[in-house]
């Protein structure tokens, strides 16, 4: 898919499952987590919770009763954690030819501002964006066109486009605002796995992508 950038062209990112797979956060989460709770045997012990986790149950109940912790800490040392986390394939180089072509750079995330700038910061990108909207800050989470707009106002532009994978929540309202939508397709890691049940028009984007290996940018 060719994309032509200027000046007057903003692209926008979201974040999990889309710069990087959010799977990834949660199993440096746990290897976290397994390494604070048993320090000599923590890798049988986050072998176990990757296998609670996949097998649908509760993986902080499990924790809770079996090392006497407080499910609030356990959130917490999720939440706060330094995650080890790795970009896609490309990112960069896209991100790195849309400032070349002088484009605006923009995310929309959501999530608490405390997690996502740290996943920002693991992934060496938090200050290549001209505006980052995170959902705590702002009030609102996705689709609520409240978030776009937040982008519209702080960044000018006569071409908005958003990349993203969610289609539950990401592509409504940016198809509705006359963004230019682009869809990456599920690696078969993504965390939310209900797509088809919002596999109407107004929901899909408008183009998909495999990789950003397609997205050619001049």
């Amino acid at each position: 898919m060719d994309i032509k950038i200027n000046q007057h062209s903003v692209v926008v990112f979201d974040l999990d499952d889309t710069l990087y797979n959010e799977i990834e956060y949660l199993k440096s989460a746990y290897s976290y987590i397994a390494k604070h709770l048993d320090t000599e045997n923590w890798k049988s012990l986050y072998t176990i919770m990757l296998s609670i986790y996949r097998s649908k149950e509760n993986v902080f109940n499990f924790l809770a009763e079996e090392y006497d912790v407080e499910i609030h800490s356990l959130i917490e040392l999720y939440r706060n954690h330094n995650p080890e986390i790795e970009l896609f394939d490309d990112v960069l180089d896209i991100i790195n030819s849309i400032k070349v072509n002088k484009g605006k750079l923009g995310i929309i995330t959501d999530g608490r501002v405390k997690t996502q700038s740290a996943k920002l910061k693991a992934l060496g990108i938090e200050n290549l964006f001209d505006k980052i909207i995170i959902s705590e800050a702002l009030g609102t989470e996705k689709p609520n066109e409240a978030n776009y707009k937040a982008i519209e106002t702080l960044l000018i532009g006569s071409d908005y486009f958003y990349i993203a994978d969610n289609i539950k929540k990401d592509f409504v309202t940016p198809n509705a605002l006359g963004w230019t939508t682009i869809g990456l397709v599920d690696n078969g890691l993504n965390i939310h796995s209900n797509a088809y049940k919002h596999s109407t028009k107004a929901y899909m984007p408008e183009h998909f992508i495999l990789s950003y290996k397609e997205l050619k940018i001049y």
